[in-house]
């Protein structure tokens, strides 16, 4: 096999150009390609994955001398498709996840744990959504303990679990660090470590119950109005329309497939991929018409049987919640609404709220949502605002403030 880096760069560019890629894309790999050559060029001119993980670690841009995401992305995206190719022949461009999951460890005792880990939460059976959630920030601190200089676990210590949660602040809203260590203590348990979970439980930091706001009902009629004009294209108002009547999370509608769908019936049926629930929900008379106009005329052909495809080559399913939030974000803005940020869990919290106002029961909230417990539909009788308003008891007369 001619490994040579101009050899293997003419196979993988005539395998985009042959799956459809747009032009610009094809323009952004070859850029990354002739980088590599002349990366390659000072080393000899075969390629190897030690050479391409060298290559692709270079993520510090020389215009202005920091981190660069986009670089990081070019060459890490080039060199996984460099390195399919050498080991296997052929040319994978199957969509990855975006990150792929973050750094892995490379010391063997981290490597060695992540994997008992990665074990473990299969045996339980937990939720592939869980099983994620929970490897990431496992794997991120090791990382961290490995660039702090620490390659065994018995030379982690109480100071280490403060540092790394200090370390996420320019990454994460402290609001939200409340649910990077729910998922962080299972690992903490299963190393058989209490002190640093007692570190963990030391940080203080608790769940925020801030009042999210919902959508009026002229904007909700703005949105349903813009993806029944036929202005914005089926696959998007049909996915924007499913999550604002339904509330279903970004990773079921990722995984939805279409024998999920029962047309007659005008119901989905899924198994929650959070919870591992089964969940069969009624469709809208709008939602079911949008999602058969994307089905029958938009939908590319494809032997990828999920409902949401790309709108590009590859067409294969969207890869991540990052993809959700962008058709979603993209669809409120062509209806005018863009004083709120959207996603699947502020629609999520919206339909809820909906709900809610309409004096529907929390037990049908609840199974609507596809909670585990009940108890977690809770949340939403503490966050509507005007709910809480019609708790306030009046002043009484003649009392001071």
């Amino acid at each position: 096999m001619d490994t040579t880096v101009t050899q293997i760069g003419s196979v993988v560019i005539a395998e985009l150009r042959a799956a459809g890629y747009m032009e610009s894309t094809i323009v952004n790999y070859e850029k990354s390609i002739k980088a590599l050559t002349g990366f390659i060029g000072e080393r000899g001119s075969a390629y190897t994955p030690s050479l391409g993980a060298e290559f692709a670690s270079m993520t510090t841009s020389p215009r202005t001398g920091h981190f660069s995401a986009q670089r990081r992305f070019d060459y890490g995206r080039l060199v996984a498709l460099f390195d399919v190719y050498i080991n296997t022949g052929r040319v994978d461009l199957s969509v990855r996840k975006r990150g792929g999951g973050g750094r892995q460890p490379v010391t063997s005792e981290f490597a060695t744990l992540i994997a008992a880990w990665e074990a473990d939460m299969a045996d339980r059976a937990l939720a592939l959504a869980t099983r994620s959630a929970y490897g990431r920030v496992a794997r991120s601190y090791l990382v961290f303990l490995e660039d702090a200089g620490v390659v065994s676990l018995d030379r982690a210590n109480a100071t280490s679990i403060f540092e790394f949660l200090e370390s996420l602040l320019d990454r994460w809203a402290k609001s939200s660090l409340f649910w990077l260590v729910s998922n962080f203590r299972p690992f903490l348990t299963f190393i058989h470590r209490t002190d640093l979970v007692d570190a963990v439980n030391l940080t203080g930091i608790k769940r925020s119950h801030r009042i999210l706001p919902v959508l009026n009902d002229d904007d909700q009629e703005l949105v349903l109005q813009k993806c029944m004009s036929g202005m914005v294209i089926a696959r998007d108002a049909a996915l924007t329309l499913l999550v604002l009547t339904t509330g279903l999370r970004a990773c079921d509608i990722i995984a939805l497939r279409l024998a999920d769908i029962d047309w007659r019936g005008q119901t989905i049926g899924i198994v929650q991929q959070k919870t591992n629930n089964p969940l069969t929900l009624p469709l809208a008379a709008l939602v079911t018409a949008k999602l058969a106009a994307y089905v029958l005329d938009e939908r590319p052909n494809s032997n990828d049987d999920h409902v949401f495809l790309r709108s590009i080559a590859p067409y294969t399913g969207l890869a991540d919640h990052a993809s959700i939030y962008t058709v979603i974000a993209k669809t409120f803005r062509k209806a005018g609404v863009t004083d709120i940020k959207v996603g699947t869990h502020f629609l999520r919290h919206n339909a809820a709220s909906r709900l809610l106002r309409a004096s529907v029961p929390l037990a049908t909230i609840s199974a609507v949502l596809g909670h585990a417990s009940p108890e977690s539909t809770n949340l939403y009788m503490s966050v509507d605002e005007n709910r809480l308003l019609e708790c306030v008891l009046p002043v009484p007369g003649g009392a001071q403030l």
